[in-house]
C-alpha cells in the first residue's frame, strides 16, 4: 500500500505548510544575520521591524514534523519571528526546550502518539541558538494515516496575541501571589528574568492610599524562571533591603509621577544602585545586564504605586521603544488585577480572622473538644459562612453548635458572627436548643428583610444550624437541628452512625414552609464521641450525601480512646475532604467524659414547709464527705436552704436538689415545676420579700436560671 498521502487527504504538516504562504512576508524587511549566517550556512532572514506600523509583517505560524522517537523529520519555520530556531533533520525536538520543560513536553508528545488525541494550545517556550527564548502556543497533532509520528504546530505569541493571552491569564486568580506570578511569567517573554515587587501593604491586603519615598517597603511577590539563585539574592517572600526599596521607589516616581525606567547595562545599574549589597539583592547573576522597571500604578489623583515589575536581560539586547510600549501596556492593563487580589486578600483575612475567633478554644473537665476549619481553595469566591463553637454553660453543661450560613465573603461572615454570638447568649441565658433556633430563625428573616441586607445583595435564607447540649451528670445530649446534616455518634463499643434528625427547611424559610424544631435526647455515656460538621466534609460528586455521611461514620469509628483528639480531627478531614474544595470544611469532635458518680448527688423532696430542713440534713453529710472547708459548708447549707424555700413558696410539685463537685467549685441546682423567673431587685429597708435572692447573690460567684419541659432549674456556683 502506498504510504504517500493522497492529494485529497493532506497531512497536518502539509496543511499548515500550505498556509504559511499567506503568513511569510514577501519582502519589505531588512535582513538580519543569525548565528549561522556569519558562517554562510543559511541565507539571511528578515528582521522583525521595530516600527509598530510595520507589525503586519510579524508572521507567527510554523510547523515541525516528528517521528516516533520524537526526532525532527521535516520543518517549516521560515517566518522571521522564528529566527534563531535552526532545527536539523534527525535532531531531537526536546533540544529546543528549556531543560525544566523537557519531562512535561515529552510526556505530552508520547501521550498524543499513544492515544491519537491532539493536545491543543499549550503555552510553551522554545530556546534559540543564542540562548534567548521565544514564547509560542504549541499544538501537538497526530500525523495523518498511514503516516506515523506527530505534527507540532507553533504560533509565536505576536504582540497583540501575547498581550491578550497574558491579561486573560493574570485575571484568573484572586490570590495576590498567584496574580503576581502570572504577571511575571507573562513579562518573561521580553527578558531573561522577571520579578514583581509589591508594596508590603498590598501583599498583606491593607489599603494603599499613597507612599512616602523614604518609608516604602517592598516585598518580592514573584520571580521567574524558577532556578537556584545566588546567596543574597531576593526571592519570593523576602523583603527587599531598605536601600533597594527606596531606590526603586525613587526610580519609578521621578518628578512625583510614576514612570518607567530603563537601565541599559551593568555599569549604569551599579551607578544607580550603588551598594554591593543592593547589587547582590537585585541583580540576577554576574553577566552584564540591563533592566526595565515598570511601576504598577492605579489611576487616580494622585496615582497610587502598588509595586514595581522588573525585566532583566543581557545588555547586548537593548529594549526597543516598541517593547517598552508593550511592557507598559501590559503592566497598566493588569495593575487593577493586583488591586482586586489585594482587596480579596483583605476580605479573606478579615473573614478568616472572624472564623478562627469563633472556633472552640478547649474543652473542660467533663468533655474534650477538637475542631478543624479548612477554608476553600484561594481561587474560590472567598471564605464561607461555616462555623462551629463549643462553650461551657454556667450550669455545668456544654453547648456544641455548628452552622452553615449561605454564601461566601463578608456578608456571610457578618451573618455567621451575628448568629453565633446570638446562639451563645441565648444558650447561656438558659433557653433550650429549639427555643434558640426559633430566635435564630427570626433573626435570619429580619436580616433578609432589612434594607441593608437587600442593598448588599446578600441573603442568608436557607442557612442551617445544629445545637447539642451535653449534660455531664445524666450523660445525655439534647439536640435540635434547623436543616443541618445529622451529627455522627460513636458509642464506647465502637458502633458509629448518624443520629436520626427529622428533615427541616432551615433558617428563614417562608412562613408556609416553617416547621417546629424537634428536640431529640439521646444517651452519650463516658467515652462516646460526637462529630458535628458541615456539608463540605461529606459532599463528593461521586457519592450520595448518605454515602458521604456513612464514610464519615466509618472514619470516625476508627478513633481510639487514647488518640489525641486534635490529631484525630485532622486525620478525619484529610481522609474525607476533597483535594479541590468547593466549600469550606468544618469538623467538631467532642469526646464525652462526664462527672464521676461520687462527684454528684440528687435528692427529690416534696414541696412542704419542712423541705428546707430536710434538704440541709441530706446535704450536710455529703459536704463533710467531700471535705469542704467549714466556711464553704456553711455557705452551701444556707444557699440550699434559701433556694429550696424559694421553690416551695412560689412553685408547686416536687423539688429536686442536685449538688455537683467540679474542679473549680461546687454547683448547686434546685428544680421545681414553676414557670416564674426569679429576679434580683433592690429592696427597701422595710421590704420583706426578695431577701433570699440577695443572700444567694452574695454567697455565689454566679447564678442563673434554665428552663425545662416541666418547669425551671435555679443554679448557683460556690467557689471551693
Amino acid at each position: 500500500m502506498d504510504s504517500t498521502p493522497s492529494p485529497s487527504s493532506p497531512s497536518p504538516f502539509d496543511l499548515v505548510s500550505s498556509a504559511l504562504g499567506r503568513y511569510i512576508p514577501r519582502g519589505g524587511a531588512a535582513p538580519a544575520a543569525g548565528p549561522d549566517d556569519e558562517r554562510g550556512e543559511r541565507p539571511a532572514r528578515p528582521r522583525v521591524p521595530d516600527d509598530p506600523a510595520a507589525g503586519r509583517q510579524d508572521r507567527i505560524l510554523g510547523v515541525v514534523n516528528l517521528d516516533g522517537d520524537l526526532r525532527i523529520t521535516r520543518c517549516n519555520l521560515d517566518a522571521p519571528v522564528f529566527a534563531g530556531l535552526d532545527p536539523a533533520p534527525g535532531s531531537p525536538f526536546v533540544d529546543f526546550l528549556p531543560a525544566g520543560d523537557v519531562p512535561t513536553v515529552t510526556r505530552r508528545l508520547r501521550q498524543v502518539l499513544e492515544t491519537g488525541e491532539a493536545h491543543v494550545a499549550r503555552i510553551q517556550r522554545l530556546r534559540r541558538a543564542d540562548g534567548s527564548e521565544l514564547v509560542v502556543s504549541m499544538s501537538i497533532l497526530p500525523a495523518a494515516v498511514p503516516q506515523e509520528g506527530l505534527t507540532v504546530s507553533v504560533i509565536a505569541m505576536a504582540r497583540r496575541l501575547h498581550l491578550y493571552a497574558a491579561e486573560t491569564a493574570i485575571g484568573t486568580s484572586l490570590d495576590v501571589g498567584e496574580t503576581a506570578q502570572s504577571l511575571a511569567e507573562s513579562l518573561l517573554a521580553w527578558g531573561d528574568v522577571a520579578a514583581v515587587d509589591l508594596d508590603f501593604a498590598v501583599w498583606t491586603g491593607e489599603g494603599v492610599l499613597g507612599q512616602s519615598q523614604g518609608r516604602i517597603r517592598l516585598r518580592r511577590a514573584a520571580l521567574v524562571p524558577d532556578r537556584a539563585w545566588p546567596e543574597g539574592y531576593v526571592t519570593p517572600g523576602d523583603d527587599l533591603p531598605s536601600d533597594a526599596s527606596r531606590l526603586l521607589a525613587q526610580a519609578v516616581r521621578r518628578d512625583d509621577a510614576p514612570q518607567a525606567l530603563v537601565i541599559p547595562d551593568r555599569e549604569a545599574v551599579e551607578r544607580v544602585l550603588g551598594s554591593p549589597r543592593v547589587m547582590r539583592a537585585l541583580v540576577p547573576g554576574d553577566r552584564s545586564v540591563g533592566v526595565a522597571c515598570i511601576p504598577l500604578v492605579l489611576d487616580g489623583v494622585p496615582p497610587v504605586v502598588l509595586g514595581v515589575a522588573e525585566i532583566w536581560r543581557r545588555a547586548d539586547c537593548p529594549f526597543r521603544d516598541s517593547e517598552l510600549f508593550d511592557l507598559q501596556e501590559l503592566v497598566a492593563r493588569t495593575a487593577h488585577h493586583i488591586d482586586l487580589a489585594r482587596q480579596h486578600q483583605r476580605e479573606h483575612t478579615q473573614v478568616l480572622a472572624l472564623q478562627r475567633r469563633l472556633l472552640p478554644r478547649a474543652g473542660g473537665d467533663t468533655i474534650e473538644i477538637a475542631s478543624v476549619y479548612q477554608p476553600a481553595t484561594p481561587d474560590s469566591a472567598g471564605v464561607g459562612g461555616d462555623w462551629v463553637n463549643s462553650f461551657p454553660l454556667p450550669d455545668g453543661r456544654t453547648a456544641l453548635v455548628v452552622g452553615d450560613v449561605v454564601g461566601h465573603g463578608l456578608g456571610a461572615a457578618a451573618t455567621m458572627g451575628q448568629l453565633s454570638m446570638e446562639a451563645r447568649a441565648l444558650l447561656s441565658a438558659g433557653l433550650a436548643p429549639d427555643e434558640v433556633l426559633e430566635h435564630l430563625d427570626e433573626t435570619v428573616t429580619l436580616l433578609d428583610d432589612a434594607e441593608s441586607g437587600l442593598a448588599a445583595g446578600y441573603s442568608a435564607l436557607g442557612s442551617t444550624c445544629c445545637i447539642a447540649l451535653y449534660d455531664p451528670v445524666s450523660h445525655r445530649v439534647t439536640m435540635s437541628s434547623a436543616g443541618h446534616l445529622p451529627p455522627v455518634l460513636v458509642s464506647p463499643d465502637g458502633r458509629a452512625g448518624p443520629l436520626a434528625v427529622r428533615p427541616h427547611p432551615g433558617l428563614g424559610a417562608e412562613f408556609a414552609l416553617r416547621e417546629p424544631f424537634d428536640v431529640q435526647v439521646f444517651g452519650a455515656p463516658p467515652g462516646s464521641l460526637l462529630a458535628l460538621y458541615t456539608d463540605g466534609l461529606v459532599e463528593d460528586p461521586a457519592l450520595s450525601i448518605d454515602e458521604g455521611i456513612g464514610k464519615l461514620a466509618d472514619v470516625v469509628s476508627t478513633v481510639h480512646p487514647w488518640d489525641s483528639l486534635q490529631q484525630a480531627a485532622r486525620h478525619v478531614v484529610s481522609a474525607l475532604a476533597p483535594v479541590r474544595q468547593r466549600d469550606d470544611v468544618t469538623l467538631l469532635l467532642a469526646r464525652m467524659i462526664g462527672y464521676r458518680k461520687g462527684d454528684t448527688a440528687t435528692w427529690r423532696l416534696p414541696a412542704r414547709d419542712d423541705a428546707p430542713a430536710r434538704a440541709r440534713s441530706r446535704v450536710f453529710p455529703l459536704l463533710r464527705q467531700w471535705r469542704l472547708r467549714e466556711d464553704t459548708r456553711d455557705d452551701v447549707l444556707l444557699l440550699v436552704s434559701e433556694l429550696v424555700t424559694n421553690a416551695v413558696r412560689f412553685a408547686a410539685g416536687p423539688v429536686t436538689v442536685r449538688l455537683i463537685r467540679s474542679g473549680h467549685g461546687l454547683l448547686c441546682e434546685v428544680g421545681d415545676t414553676g414557670n416564674g423567673r426569679p429576679r434580683l431587685r433592690r429592696g427597701g429597708p422595710l421590704d420583706d420579700g426578695g431577701r433570699g435572692l440577695q443572700i444567694v447573690h452574695r454567697l455565689t460567684t454566679r447564678w442563673g436560671v434554665r428552663w425545662t419541659d416541666t418547669g425551671k432549674v435555679v443554679w448557683a456556683e460556690v467557689g471551693r
